[in-house]
């Protein structure tokens, strides 16, 4: 009796499995589990990868734990993409965005994409909008023409601002005197006239003031996170994980991992309140880092205690110290 019921529900297509995950196909949301895949997510609620991609603008595969997601697509492809009167639909670029998959969502070439936009280059930015049905554009830059300032949005790099108005990233840094291609939103650059003299050090030291300690402030808030080993949020840091998490918070972006970070900040002498500070551990080389606070304290996600306040000069942490770096 058994096989023939197996039999009768094989021949009508049925397959039944079990499903422990927090929402059905019927439902809107999903919080991402520890553990969890777009793949393994999209076949619990009977999608695609490339739709539950598109719905929740993911470009690439990371996701992580507590994530929200939409398990519904738009009302209205109007919704996600400005449509006019003439037929014309526009997208607006978010960060992380590539030519290539906002052309492969909207089912265009790359080429085709760039030829709507009279685009010759490959550099977007965050909030340009973007032609993905309609006429081609014969010549016509997106971006805003020079005004002789820009303030700095998050998600900002200085190609992208460069390219918007029309210069190269050495003529930005020039005029502005910026010796790094670190950058944080808020900060106004000149994107017009001459390079820039040397700012007066009285205002360049109250900038710099009050970037540390929002910075300082924003590191405190996480104390008592657990670790996890690649976590980036709340719930869970590993050590580069907060450490890109508090700084983007400020505005600031850095690298994802230690060593990238400590190539990519500038070396100091000493550590000053708001310098990273770079330790050996587990592996030969930078591996661990954390916020320097003064008086040889730093604040970091440790892999015992998760985030917490350390004192450099302990019996384990000052034979491992490599040096400090700034962003500032």
């Amino acid at each position: 009796m058994k096989k023939q019921l197996l039999t009768m529900a094989a021949t009508a297509g049925f397959l039944i499995t079990p499903f422990n995950g927090e929402a059905s196909a019927n439902e809107s949301k999903y919080i991402v589990q520890s553990g969890d895949t777009l793949w393994e997510i999209s076949r619990s609620n009977n999608l695609s990868v490339e739709e539950l991609k598109k719905w929740n603008n993911i470009s690439g595969t990371t996701i992580y734990k507590g994530q929200a997601m939409t398990l519904l697509a738009p009302h209205s492809h109007n919704a996600a993409a400005g449509k006019s009167n003439s037929g014309t639909v526009s997208y607006t670029v978010k960060s992380g965005d590539t030519l290539w998959g906002i052309a492969r969502t909207h089912g265009l070439s790359v080429s085709a994409l760039k030829s709507l936009n009279g685009i010759s280059s490959d550099t977007i930015y965050p909030g340009q909008k973007l032609k993905v049905k309609g006429s081609a554009q014969s010549a016509a830059p997106s971006a805003p023409v020079s005004t002789g300032s820009y303030t700095i949005q998050r998600g900002d790099t200085l190609s992208a601002i460069a390219s918007r108005h029309n210069l190269s990233v050495s003529q930005l840094k020039a005029m502005n005197n910026l010796s790094s291609d670190m950058i944080y939103a808020g900060q106004t650059l000149k994107v017009s006239g001459t390079a820039s003299s040397k700012p007066a050090e009285s205002q360049v030291a109250g900038q710099t003031t009050s970037k540390v300690n929002e910075l300082i402030t924003e590191a405190k808030k996480y104390i008592g996170s657990p670790y996890e080993w690649a976590g980036s949020t709340p719930a869970g840091f590993d050590c580069s994980g907060y450490l890109n998490y508090v700084y983007s918070k400020v505005g600031i972006s850095i690298p994802r991992t230690v060593a990238s970070i400590w190539s990519a900040t500038k070396h100091v002498a000493a550590p000053r309140v708001g310098d990273l500070v770079f330790f050996e551990t587990y592996k030969s080389g930078p591996s661990h880092a954390g916020i320097y606070l003064g008086n040889y304290k730093f604040i970091h996600a440790g892999s015992s205690r998760g985030v917490e306040i350390s004192d450099m000069n302990n019996s384990y942490w000052k034979p491992r110290y490599l040096g400090a770096k700034t962003t500032f």
